[in-house]
């Protein structure tokens, strides 16, 4: 009973989200009893036999310049090929931009179900189980799935990746016509340089709301961030003020995160904020308003002005920092 796990690489470098896929993959092989296959659809070889370090026993490589950046028609028809050539009991994607994309059109060219956004996968009579937040988070809802294999999106920042030093997958090639270039063929991606990480992953997020009153006084989570080595969000008020860009947001309109630490100042704990950063691993809460909603989620909350107890965090944090 294998597993397969969809390699997501952007500039010739495989991202992080898929060492965590495979992470979850080497677990559930172990209660299947089966091995972990990697596919990787790039323009040249990304270094996909380096996978084996993170897990994978074999990588299937297709190889075309189509996909020196994301060509959907084409990486669906990739993952399919893999799907029939291994087929595996469970097809594992990340809930990346990307995935979120590429797993519902595999899963409806192959006809098969599809748990998206997953935060746990478990084994229960050789069969999967997965679990996804619902509701905006409010609840999790755990299912099964009647067909094989089973297709899931992980969460990223959620899974572990593991670390095999010195192992090395085998590297096969795949073949095959990869969709047809005349429908619709990708010319270029334009992208902001920020020159920041990505907030999806992002170890630390610092996140800012209404509370701060307006965008001049993102200065002070910049600073708060930089101590911290962290990444600035926003709330979906203040993108929609115009006080921070789209790609800032976290929210179910927004990103969804899981961060080792999330600091939410000035926010208040709208459902839909909640929805994308509930699940991160410890939640700093920093709001004058006692009964805010935030702090019914946070892990610490701090009752205050945001503009005495911010810079007095950072000194702080410079100060440990400065002893380090």
């Amino acid at each position: 009973m294998s597993v397969l796990v969809f390699i997501e690489q952007r500039d010739g470098k495989i991202r992080s989200v898929s060492r965590e896929a495979l992470g979850e993959a080497v677990r559930l092989a172990e209660k299947l009893s089966g091995p972990v296959v990697a596919v990787c659809a790039a323009a040249a070889d990304p270094g996909v036999a380096a996978l084996g370090e993170a897990g994978a026993e074999r990588a299937l490589l297709a190889s075309d310049p189509r996909f020196a950046l994301y060509d959907a028609e084409a990486t669906v028809a990739v993952v399919a090929a893999a799907v029939e050539a291994v087929r595996p009991d469970v097809v594992l994607f990340a809930a990346s931009a990307m995935g979120r994309d590429l797993a519902p059109r595999v899963a409806a060219r192959l006809g098969l179900g599809l748990a998206s956004d997953c935060t746990a996968l478990a084994v229960e009579g050789g069969k999967l189980r997965a679990t996804r937040p619902v509701f905006a988070g409010k609840a999790l809802q755990t299912v099964g799935f009647v067909r094989t294999p089973a297709l899931v999106s992980l969460r990223p920042k959620v899974f572990a990746p593991v670390s095999r030093t010195g192992r090395q997958a085998n590297v096969e090639v795949l073949a095959g016509a990869w969709g047809d270039p005349s429908r619709a063929h990708v010319v270029r991606v334009a992208a902001a340089a920020s020159g920041k990480a990505d907030l999806t992953e992002s170890e630390i997020i610092v996140s800012g709301g209404r509370g701060l009153k307006g965008p001049e006084n993102f200065a002070l989570l910049d600073q708060l961030a930089a101590a911290l080595g962290a990444t600035v969000g926003a709330s979906r008020a203040v993108v929609d003020a115009g006080w921070r860009p789209h790609s800032d947001q976290v929210g179910q309109t927004g990103k969804t995160v899981s961060p080792k630490l999330y600091v939410a100042v000035g926010i208040s704990g709208a459902i839909q904020h909640l929805a994308g950063m509930s699940s991160s691993r410890c939640i700093v809460a920093i709001n004058k308003d006692p009964d805010a909603p935030i702090f019914k989620v946070a892990d610490y909350g701090l009752v205050g002005d945001l503009f005495e107890v911010v810079p007095a965090l950072t000194e702080a944090v410079q100060k440990l920092n400065a002893h380090v």
